[in-house]
């Protein structure tokens, strides 16, 4: 089911325009500290507002300011006078028949230049978790061949706001702040202890370790236990290979790992994912042996998409154990998702499950990822064109 929410085309900036107020939602502690000096309180309350403030915004989900009643009806005013509680527009919502959902969202302009960004974020629920994947950049700097996210553009970082927001926005939709009222499909997880979004995968579009001061802000935010409350074991930072990163996101922010890999060999991957070229695999490996609090409970995962006649023979499959040895990690399979113009195909599903057992019988966990949100084009390297189309279709049926 496609639903497009709004497809009025982003006001043109104007210099005559009176300046936006700007939103408090994403901002970080010190960023909502500053906002408040900025209309006029004392410092010697700026810790406890900021502190009322982020619980609003980040536990209760609020959308007026004057729901925050433990905050003085004047203070109330004076904060809804010079900023507001906005999300980004949800432009479409896509929902699976699998229960995938898939949104499009339109930024607020940064400048005057900037008609608004839109990128794309998908959750997927499961009986007993829901996993939020996110963007981090607009566009996507790599070209790697097999995905249809690498043949757009960059064309800028997401701040750190712009990325915890996505997770706002997810929570509204899916009604998981304290109030809201779930969708009535019947596809959300529920049940005591479950989180309708309880995992973060940074999976989106984009390359996070090349935004990786707003990514760890972000994950500051996402969480921070007065607010948003996920655990850092929840979320999973995955790379491409930025190798000079991988250590300092450990340092930083302290996540799971994941390594979007897909060949063994560097003449291969130098095609398939042309940073390779940059960063060659032992290189890359070395990096992983040595990421901040490696351990068997906090393995890396490996992503390897399994293209047909390219990367899936058991010869592959042997080299794959050899490389990874000594390093604590799980391999996840992802059948490769067809989008249009490829030149690649899917594994058959028997190469597949020979690839896993050869896998698994060397003491590697490897799941086969089962694909969701494959018929909105809301799975692993299918992101933003296609809802594209979709808007430019409902353009048509409005004209």
């Amino acid at each position: 089911m496609t639903e497009v929410l709004a497809s009025a085309p982003a006001a043109e900036p104007s210099a005559a325009m009176a300046p936006a107020r700007r939103s408090l939602v994403g901002l970080t502690r010190p960023g909502l500290g500053e906002a408040l000096t900025a209309i006029g309180v004392p410092d010697r309350e700026i810790r406890m507002r900021t502190g009322q403030l982020w619980q609003w915004i980040y536990f209760h989900g609020v959308r007026d300011f004057d729901r925050m009643l433990n905050i003085a009806k004047p203070l109330r005013q004076r904060l809804a006078d010079a900023y507001t509680l906005d999300r980004p527009e949800v432009i479409v919502q896509q929902v699976s028949t699998d229960g995938t959902r898939k949104w499009l969202l339109r930024m607020p302009p940064v400048d005057a230049r900037d008609k608004g960004a839109e990128i794309e974020c998908v959750y997927i629920p499961e009986s007993d978790r829901g996993t939020l994947c996110v963007s981090s950049q607009v566009g996507c700097t790599l070209t790697c061949t097999f995905c249809h996210t690498g043949t757009q553009k960059l064309v800028r970082n997401l701040s750190t706001q712009e990325i915890v927001q996505q997770l706002v926005v997810a929570r509204d939709m899916i009604g998981d702040f304290p109030g809201l009222t779930p969708p009535t499909d019947g596809l959300i997880p529920s049940g005591e202890g479950v989180r309708a979004v309880s995992n973060i995968v940074f999976m989106g579009m984009g390359e996070p370790l090349y935004n990786l001061d707003n990514v760890g802000n972000a994950i500051d935010i996402l969480s921070d236990g007065d607010g948003l409350s996920l655990s850092k074991r929840r979320i999973t930072v995955s790379t491409s290979g930025v190798v000079p990163q991988i250590g300092e996101l450990g340092d930083r922010a302290g996540t799971m790992l994941a390594i979007s890999l897909h060949a063994v060999r560097d003449d291969l991957r130098n095609t398939l994912v042309p940073l390779n070229k940059k960063y060659p695999i032992q290189e890359l490996l070395e990096a992983c042996r040595n990421y901040p609090g490696l351990s068997n409970a906090r393995r890396i995962t490996f992503e390897y998409v399994m293209l047909k006649g390219v990367n899936d023979s058991p010869a592959d499959a042997r080299e794959l154990v050899r490389l990874l040895k000594g390093i604590p990690a799980k391999i996840n399979l992802i059948p490769f998702n067809p989008w249009p113009g490829t030149a690649y195909e899917c594994s058959d599903w028997e190469t597949i499950e020979h690839f896993s057992d050869i896998v698994f019988n060397a003491g590697y966990a490897s799941p086969v990822r089962t694909p969701r949100g494959r018929d909105i084009l809301a799975a692993c390297g299918q992101l933003k064109s296609e809802t594209e189309k979709v808007r430019a279709r409902a353009r048509m049926m409005d004209a």
